[in-house]
């Protein structure tokens, strides 16, 4: 089974063709209505879980609009509703969705909620994210990435600020899709050691930018983090805050890419996020098209 978990569980063959799929369908339906149907309809007579525990915008309305557009239907589900975890088992909520749905996806808090889902799921298990990693959005950056400037292989990543889930998922993505990834931000707020040897630190933000192709960053905070927490990391990644004289130090040619929802003129200038290098939108809206290239690659169609 197809299970779509993390990128470094995913074989580098199956994500280029994911990544190839995505190109495919979103040059298809140049000029096309949103709502307008693919013309193959890939998922027709399927039904798709969306369950969120974590609030969301782009996860939520890009997998929803792109099952529609792929011929499916889709049932959206808060974890408040299944009460996911607390009224039955994981294990038990799974089982009992397979009888009903052909497909899950999941955006939740821990990880092991996601393992659990796909050990005891008999449909395909989509992660929509997790506290440690967030494939579906790198998969999306990577799209993005090579319809602007081509390949990404042996390309200079940087990733400016926190160690978070989204850098985790790109530090596997540099294994599989054979890019350099440096990290700079402070040492209370590297990545887990788990990825030591994925990436290269340089704690000088100005340094590790120097002939860059692409400059990543994400929030500073979480929306679940108290305020002495926002307090404590603003004033650690200060520093590490992309504005144009950071990406002066990057190649001309490159792109500035944040997964959103971002704070402005914290992690990034808004110089910068609506400036020439940056592609946040497009960035954005490869959400749609990756998404349903995973899909299609879960279910073999």
């Amino acid at each position: 089974m197809n299970h779509f978990l993390d990128i470094h569980q995913t074989s580098a063959t199956d994500l280029r063709s994911i990544i190839d799929d995505a190109a495919a369908m979103k040059k298809s339906r140049a000029g096309r209505p949103r709502g307008a149907p693919d013309d193959d309809q890939p998922l027709k007579d399927h039904m798709v879980a969306l369950i969120f525990e974590k609030p969301s915008t782009r996860t939520r309305v890009s997998f929803d609009v792109g099952v529609r557009q792929m011929g499916g239907q889709t049932m959206v589900l808060s974890g408040a509703d299944m009460q996911l975890g607390h009224g039955e088992t994981i294990a038990d909520t799974a089982r009992v969705l397979s009888r009903y749905v052909d497909l899950i996806m999941i955006r939740t808090f821990e990880e092991q909620t996601l393992l659990d889902m796909a050990e005891y799921a008999t449909v395909p298990v989509i992660n929509g994210l997790t506290n440690r990693t967030h494939p579906c959005q790198i998969m999306a950056d990577i799209q993005t990435f090579e319809e602007h400037n081509g390949p990404i292989k042996g390309k200079k990543v940087v990733w400016s600020g926190d160690g978070n889930n989204v850098f985790a998922s790109f530090a596997h993505a540099a294994k599989q899709f054979e890019f350099d990834l440096t990290f700079t931000g402070p040492p209370p707020l590297d990545p887990e050691a788990a990825l030591d040897g994925l990436y290269t630190i340089e704690r000088d933000p100005q340094k590790a930018v120097e002939g860059a192709d692409l400059v990543v960053t994400d929030t500073w905070v979480s929306m679940h983090d108290p305020q002495s927490a926002r307090e404590r990391r603003h004033n650690q990644l200060r520093g590490y805050q992309v504005n144009d004289a950071l990406m002066a130090q990057a190649k001309d040619d490159a792109l500035f890419m944040h997964c959103l929802p971002a704070h402005r003129d914290d992690e990034a200038t808004s110089s910068v996020m609506d400036g020439p290098h940056s592609v946040i939108f497009d960035e954005a809206e490869n959400r749609l098209h990756a998404q349903k290239a995973i899909m299609r690659w879960c279910l073999g169609r």
